[in-house]
């Protein structure tokens, strides 16, 4: 599918992975939705790119119905939606205290990470089905979503974040055959990791970082967003690819801890 002329929403736009998808994206012609909760990236960001910024909670129906009629509005036929928006948390099922994992914080990566997906996903849609189809297959748009690796094969302390990105993954290919009917495709990517400012926060970064990519197989270092960038490109513009779940991770395999 060719992205010039077409618009294309992407949740967690403001910094990472979704920074990167939406400059890839706007670099090869489409006009960028970035749909965050940073205000002040995202609208430096969109400005950029010459896209649109709409403070979103991927959790809130009615922000990111919003989000997507800001999609709409910008008058290219909404045609990608990109869900990068996501929230990590590291606690033990029971703790080394006896105490078990709260169930809030379980609850509040569950929302953000599946159900927030699921919302955009839902949405978003909605509105590309609407759209005319764009070839004699039928094509109306893609939707991309972020799980990790975390989902096959999550460590210690991830039962929240693995079963958030694993929900993701679960629900690629039912999605992939729902939304058939109207011509639109469904891909999840799984990040390993990935070399984004959420690692970078700390006097040790470096010497974490380098633990981090001990396991990885080839190339021995952290992926890049601008590759994560390209590979959602890749899957939007290949045709074929379709209800499919994408390892990208230099060939890593975790270790309990």
């Amino acid at each position: 599918m060719d992205l010039n002329g077409a618009a294309a929403i992407i949740s967690g736009g403001a910094s990472g992975l979704g920074e990167a998808t939406a400059r890839d994206l706007a670099a090869h012609g489409a006009t960028v939705v970035v749909a965050d909760l940073n205000e002040e990236r995202g609208k430096s960001l969109a400005d950029e790119l010459g896209g649109v910024f709409v403070k979103t909670d991927v959790s809130d129906e009615q922000q990111v119905q919003a989000a997507v009629d800001a999609a709409v509005a910008t008058g290219r036929p909404l045609r990608v939606v990109v869900n990068s928006a996501g929230i990590g948390w590291a606690t033990r099922t029971v703790n080394r205290d006896g105490s078990p994992h709260d169930l809030a914080s379980y609850r509040k990566v569950i929302e953000v990470n599946l159900i927030g997906t699921f919302n955009l996903m839902r949405i978003g849609a909605a509105a590309v089905a609407k759209t005319e189809p764009i070839d004699d297959d039928g094509q109306r748009g893609v939707i991309v979503n972020t799980a990790s690796v975390a989902a096959l094969e999550g460590q210690t302390g991830q039962v929240a974040y693995s079963a958030s990105k694993g929900g993701i993954v679960g629900m690629t290919v039912p999605a992939a055959r729902d939304l058939a009917a109207v011509g639109i495709r469904v891909n999840t990517i799984c990040p390993g990791i990935i070399d984004t400012p959420i690692y970078g926060f700390n006097a040790n970064a470096e010497e974490f970082k380098a633990k981090l990519v001990a396991p990885v197989v080839f190339p021995k270092r952290m992926g890049r967003p601008s590759e994560f960038a390209h590979l959602v490109r890749s899957v939007i513009e290949n045709d074929y690819m379709n209800a499919e779940v994408i390892r990208f991770d230099g060939g890593i395999r975790f270790q309990p801890k």
